[in-house]
């Protein structure tokens, strides 16, 4: 078993529920969260940076402010990291900073808390 935890932008959250689903993968967990890349990058100055404002050009990488973001948790059976991965990815790759971050986690076990049951029956199996 794995944990899939991936940070992506807030408006991308119901596309990625709606591709994990469509995948067989309907348990997740999300929350909402603050942070930043290693980018460092103010939004509003990227954006003023693309349209070719000198000033917001010369502000990127000077901004320390910390961008809302969610993060979403799915723990799910080895035969399905690959499957869970590529789908998050495909659904939030805009190719532009801040797309996101995906990490994966070792799970030694699972637990049903209604049923007593462990291991990887109490997980989606798509």
């Amino acid at each position: 078993m794995k944990e899939v935890m991936a940070i992506i932008r807030m408006n991308m959250m119901n596309k990625t529920k709606r591709a994990l689903s469509e995948a067989g993968i309907s348990s997740m967990t999300a929350r909402d969260v603050l942070g930043r890349g290693k980018g460092l990058v103010d939004t509003t100055v990227l954006e003023g940076a693309e349209k070719g404002y000198e000033e917001a050009i010369a502000q990127l990488g000077s901004s320390q402010r910390l961008i809302p973001k969610r993060i979403l948790v799915v723990v799910v059976p080895d035969k399905l990291v690959n499957q869970t991965v590529k789908t998050i990815i495909t659904v939030n790759r805009t190719g532009k900073s801040g797309d996101g971050k995906i990490f994966v986690l070792p799970v030694h076990d699972s637990i049903s808390v209604r049923t007593g049951e462990s291991g990887p029956g109490t997980l989606d199996d798509a």
